[in-house]
């Protein structure tokens, strides 16, 4: 539990950091809005063919009675607009980081200038990071293509479909997203994806709690255009720690599987809300 609180520390302590450095807030606030434009033109096309898509999919159920008619293709096609936004709220990190790469790139160091110690850098070109960028990003959306699918088909499950499947599909969402998010900090300190999602796995609780609100949080229309500079500047304090934890164990108590001393998921203070961990001295 101290982890999933530490998580959502750290995305509170971003917005607040950019809320802190305003002329950040709004040089990060240009990649959102070439994205929003573009995902809400996408979004827009589902909803309008979303009836025209179910009904080419099961024409076998063009002779059924009604009210079974409606109620299949009803349910069939919110579940189709509700994969389409699933899809989106994970991709349109991915896809946001990916046009503002140079602008992020730019925030995450200053966030760890100001935090103080060292600002690492890839030392790769811009296109180099890029590429890097975009083949990461295409890797987890196949990842999380996969999931939305299973999801979507555990749907259809009586009960669990309506219950269980949309919880798990937030936590699912929530953590890719913080991936996405981390991955500007951590590709300047060239740690590769496999790493990355090993870093994150160990301290998922970690990631969820900074993850799921922002999920839930980008569900509200424009909002995650708002948060994104916040969101970046939280996910490098997270990434802080989590390099740091792992390259320099905290003392004070034997560190457990976790990287956390003395104990199952007990994460440090979150810069901003109380005293800095050593790694931020």
């Amino acid at each position: 539990m101290r982890d999933l609180a530490g998580g959502f520390r750290y995305l509170l302590a971003g917005q607040r950091w950019v809320f802190g450095h305003g002329r950040w807030l709004g040089f990060g606030l240009l990649p959102g809005l070439v994205a929003l434009v573009l995902y809400v033109g996408a979004l827009i096309g589902l909803f309008h063919g979303a009836d025209d898509f179910t009904a080419w999919a099961t024409p076998f159920a063009s002779d059924w009675s009604s009210p079974w008619l409606d109620v299949f293709r009803g349910t069939l096609t919110a579940l189709v607009f509700a994969l389409g936004l699933f899809l989106a709220v994970i991709t349109f990190t991915a896809v946001t980081l990916l046009v503002g790469q140079p602008f992020y790139e730019s925030l995450s160091e200053q966030v760890d200038r100001t935090e103080g110690g060292e600002v690492p850098e890839s030392g790769r070109s811009l296109w180099a990071d890029l590429w890097i960028s975009a083949r990461d990003s295409l890797r987890l959306l196949l990842r999380v293509a996969l999931c939305g699918i299973l999801l979507f088909a555990l749907g259809f499950i009586p009960v669990i479909g309506q219950t269980v499947v949309p919880a798990l599909g937030f936590c699912v969402s929530g953590f890719f997203l913080t991936q996405e998010l981390t991955s500007v900090a951590l590709q300047r300190r060239r740690v590769d994806l496999d790493e990355q999602l090993t870093l994150l796995r160990g301290r998922r609780a970690l990631a969820l709690g900074f993850g799921v609100p922002l999920v839930l949080v980008f569900l509200v229309p424009f909002i995650a255009v708002f948060l994104m500079p916040g969101a970046v500047a939280g996910a490098t304090l997270m990434a802080r720690e989590l390099v740091g934890a792992d390259e320099e164990p905290p003392t004070g108590g034997a560190p457990d599987a976790k990287g956390g001393p003395g104990g199952f998921g007990q994460a440090p203070p979150v810069p901003g809300f109380g005293p800095p961990p050593s790694s931020y001295a």
